[in-house]
């Protein structure tokens, strides 16, 4: 069934019951050298899960990812908009209709980017900040734990001991079942990830930007360092943020987030990004797969990475991104490469 399925069915019935068949076409892969496991693709409430979205549009979006094998649903304190708005609508529709089924979940959520007012609030990483909005999270959520906690982004005012420190306070509670941490650089990373393995707290992903395009976790030497001691990249933006689809194949549509100035600004698509999409959209083709399939399959394209987060704005695009194939040839790659890192005239 999909995702346009799965909707005339909510519309018509206004009630869901699980495709039986929803674990047959899913890679799960494991977390590192760790136990878990996570779907191949991740589904994420950064946009399109605020105040100001459409409540039923949400339910069919969220029960097409867990037909379609997605059991990894990534969340974070402020996401909204307002902040919380994500975690809240998400609760409500996993309390309505998935209740059942929470053993067959991962939820995840994060702290570290301003979430309410006051000075506990504003992004830290100290043991108070870290602490409350977890407690707050679980109540928006309506679990007595969520499945993964991160640690959204370093806190240079806070000791990297003392968040460690949070983290295993955190996991001992009983809180959270496992720890990571995002948007970490390589130096931080090194610092934190001796700490936590001597503290033994279950530290097993780290969540970074990663796409075709953007390529920060290898160059930084963050991907080896994660494979060389045994936890894993969870890739966000692998579709980065809508410039590897077809939406900007052809110039800019006036109803794009780059119009909209979300998180994509014009002055990003220069010339020489626009060829270069285009090229990359002839590479797909000739896998037969759309730009964004083989965007989203070429993140997967090794075990480092355990899950691509996606997002969607409507049941439809879930069902379109499980339209996944990570296997490349050396020829294919090296042709994406040798795309990606052409230099040129930006004006051209």
């Amino acid at each position: 069934m999909d995702g346009r399925e799965i909707w005339q069915v909510i519309r018509k019935n206004n009630n869901y019951v699980p495709a039986p068949e929803r674990y047959r076409n899913m890679e799960y892969r494991r977390a590192g050298k760790s136990g878990l496991r996570l779907s191949a693709l991740s589904f994420g409430m950064w946009h399109n899960f605020g105040s100001v979205d459409n409540y039923e549009t949400m339910r069919g979006i969220i029960f097409a990812a867990f037909d379609g094998g997605i059991t990894v649903f990534d969340l974070a304190n402020n996401y909204g908009p307002p902040a919380g708005a994500a975690e809240r609508n998400f609760g409500s529709i996993l309390s309505r209709d998935l209740k059942a089924y929470r053993d067959e979940m991962i939820i995840t959520t994060k702290a570290g980017y301003n979430a309410w007012r006051g000075p506990y609030g504003q992004g830290n990483g100290d043991r108070k900040h870290l602490i409350s909005s977890l407690d707050r999270s679980l109540k928006n959520i309506g679990v007595d734990y969520v499945d993964i906690f991160y640690h959204h982004r370093p806190d240079p005012e806070t000791p990297i001991e003392e968040t460690c420190l949070a983290l295993r306070h955190i996991v001992d509670s009983g809180k959270a079942l496992y720890i990571g941490i995002s948007n970490y650089s390589y130096e931080q990373v090194k610092q934190a990830y001796p700490i936590l393995k001597e503290l033994k707290v279950p530290f097993v992903l780290l969540q970074m930007p990663y796409s075709i395009l953007e390529r920060g976790v290898e160059t930084s030497g963050l991907k080896q360092f994660a494979r060389e001691n045994g936890f894993a990249i969870t890739a966000y933006s692998p579709l980065a943020q809508g410039l590897l689809t077809d939406r900007y194949l052809h110039g800019i549509p006036e109803d794009s987030r780059m119009v909209r100035t979300l998180d994509l600004h014009r002055e990003q698509l220069t010339k020489s990004l626009e060829k270069k999409i285009v090229r990359l959209n002839e590479v797909a083709g000739g896998r037969g797969q759309t730009l964004a399939e083989m965007a989203l399959s070429w993140t997967l394209k090794d075990g480092d990475v355990a899950s691509a987060i996606v997002g969607a704005s409507r049941p439809e695009q879930v069902a379109d991104d499980l339209k996944i194939n990570p296997t490349f040839t050396a020829e294919e790659l090296a042709r994406i490469d040798e795309i990606v890192f052409e230099t040129g005239d930006e004006s051209k």
